[in-house]
This record gives structure tokens, sequence and C-alpha cells, in this order.
């Protein structure tokens, strides 16, 4: 097929290459995506066939419908080549954070719930990592922007970024060593006791979505001391939650493990309850040493209102919140 219009257009976050070209004799007969190929062949087949599926794909001028749709020798083909979801995953976007601490080496936020922390599949942009390379120019030279450990989508709560290279490289290491120490909020279905949990955790080998304990995952040590409970039909329990290691969705894997999913965890088993339509799980504190300086440091987050009103309903106190 050969390339014979190539003009950029104004569109979308940027301008879009409008690639055309005509169907060969040796391409008659064959499926659209596939002609796409050869005229696009530096995108994924399944990219042009979400290109196509979107109508930024023309045949004679008119919407090519559907990936399947044969071609036919003569016919022009026309393809606006808007950029893949993941080429936006590390654009700048301007977004209020909420900063506890900030200097020339470290960053700490109070990360709101429903922000996801680091792009992936179905969140490629409106990421913490896209606001972290709006806010300071280093953060595009930084390992996943200087994000050094990752919040849950659904949890809120203090986290720590780090804005050079050292101080990334020192938070690593720390937080290897077990020298961070980071503390959570929780609300738990059940009466549940005092206790160390300590289990493997890996990828749950039924729904890949989800973690769960699993002989020859990753070790995993859990603290949680109960401070409240509400009784009842529904009993729920207020928790600190200590963590010693910091894996993929920890608590919410331990505790349901346990018997005791998160009010509101549907991912684990937890149903709404107190007002919570997410996971009730907040990261309240944070100690460290400073990455360069090495100073003693630590961070205390209020909760959000929707978590301190469930709080308050099991415990009786009124949390300050944000």
């Amino acid at each position: 097929m050969a390339d014979d219009d190539a003009a950029p257009e104004p569109g979308g976050d940027g301008p879009v290459e409008r690639r055309a070209g005509s169907v060969g004799a040796a391409q008659h007969g064959e499926r659209l995506d596939k002609a796409l190929v050869a005229l696009a062949p530096e995108f994924s087949r399944s990219h042009l066939q979400h290109l196509i599926t979107l109508g930024h794909v023309r045949l004679d001028g008119q919407g090519a419908g559907t990936a399947s749709r044969r071609v036919r020798a003569g016919q022009r083909i026309e393809v606006d080549l808007v950029p893949t979801d993941e080429s936006r995953a590390f654009t700048p976007q301007a977004m209020a954070l909420t900063v506890l601490y900030e200097d020339a080496h470290l960053l700490v936020l109070d990360k709101p719930a429903g922000l996801v922390v680091h792009p992936a599949p179905g969140n490629w942009s409106g990421t913490l990592l896209n606001g972290l390379l709006a806010h300071h120019a280093l953060a595009a030279t930084l390992p996943r922007g200087g994000i050094v450990h990752r919040l849950d989508k659904d949890t809120s709560g203090v986290m720590m970024v780090g804005k050079t290279l050292p101080a990334v490289t020192a938070l690593v290491r720390d937080i290897a060593a077990r020298d961070v120490h980071r503390s959570y909020l929780a609300l738990a279905h059940g009466a549940v006791q005092d206790q160390t949990i300590e289990a493997p955790i890996g990828r749950d080998p039924a729904v890949r979505v989800r973690m769960a304990v699993v002989a020859g995952g990753k070790p995993a040590r859990t603290d949680v001391a109960c401070l409240a409970q509400q009784g009842g039909a529904a009993d729920i329990s207020a928790l600190r939650c200590t963590l010693h290691t910091g894996r993929t969705h920890q608590i919410r894997v331990h505790l349901a493990w346990r018997g005791h999913p998160l009010v509101a965890d549907a991912v684990y088993g937890g149903k709404p309850a107190l007002g919570m339509q997410r996971q009730a799980l907040h990261a309240t504190r944070l100690e460290l040493a400073h990455p360069v300086t090495r100073a003693a440091l630590s961070f205390a987050c209020s909760p959000p209102p929707d978590f301190a009103a469930a709080w308050a309903a099991v415990t009786g106190v009124t949390l300050r919140t944000h």
C-alpha cells in the first residue's frame, strides 16, 4: 500500500498525523485491520483496531465500520493516527496536590481516594504520576516519576515521593530495609482481635486482578490492633494496621484471609456499611529518615469525611478531617 498523504492536523492532546494510501492488488480481500498494518506498521494491530472502533479510519471517505471488513483493490484508506493510550501515560497534567511537606528532595502528599497513583490499563491518564510530571521538572528524569510506594486507588492518606535520584535511591533502600514506618486506620467486618498476620502474598491464581495468600508468594507481615468494635448483627472493628512489608493490597488481603474483609472492599468480599462506598482504609501516619539529611520525619494525615464519619460511628471518636 502506497503512503500518499501524511499531513498533520490539530486535535486531541496535540497534532494527529493523518495517513492515507490505496489498497493494492495483493491486498484485495484482506481484512481492514491487516491492511492498516501495512499503512502504519509502527502501531500494534490491536491499537489500529481500536482506531477503527473510534471512527478514525475511513474507506473512500466513509466510516470504515469494523476491523473484519474486507478491502478491495483501489480503495483509499485514511487513518488518523491518534496516539496510543499508553503514550499519554507520561504526559504532564496539572492537578491540585495536597502537599504536607516539600523540599528539594522529598515530597509528602495527602492522596485523595479515587486517585490512581501510577498509569495502568484502564487508567493511562489523570494519575498522580501525571500530576507529578506537571509539578516539578525533574520528575520526568526519575524512575516512575519518583514514586517509591503506592496507595490503592480508593485508599486515602499520606504517601511520599522522591524528587531527585539520590532521594529516590535512598527511599527505596530504606523501604527495603524496613526503616520506613507506615500505619493505617481501617474498618473491617467482624470482631477482630489484636494479632500479627504473617503470610506470603502473590497473584490470586483464580482471579488475576486480585492478590491472595499463596504458597510461594512474597513474605508479608501486618500488625493489627483493634481500637474499638461495634457489636450487633453486623460487627465492625476499628483497627490500626502497621505494615512491616509493602505488598500489593497487603492489609486488604491479610484481613480478608482471616475472615475480616474491609468494609466496602468489594474485591475481597467487604460489604458497604456506615456510608462507605470504597474500601475503608486510610494511610494515617508515615515515619522516615529524610533521604538526604537523614533527619527524623513524622507525618500524620487526617482522613476524608466519609471515613471520619464511619470511624466515629464505631469508635465514638470524631477525627479531624480535611
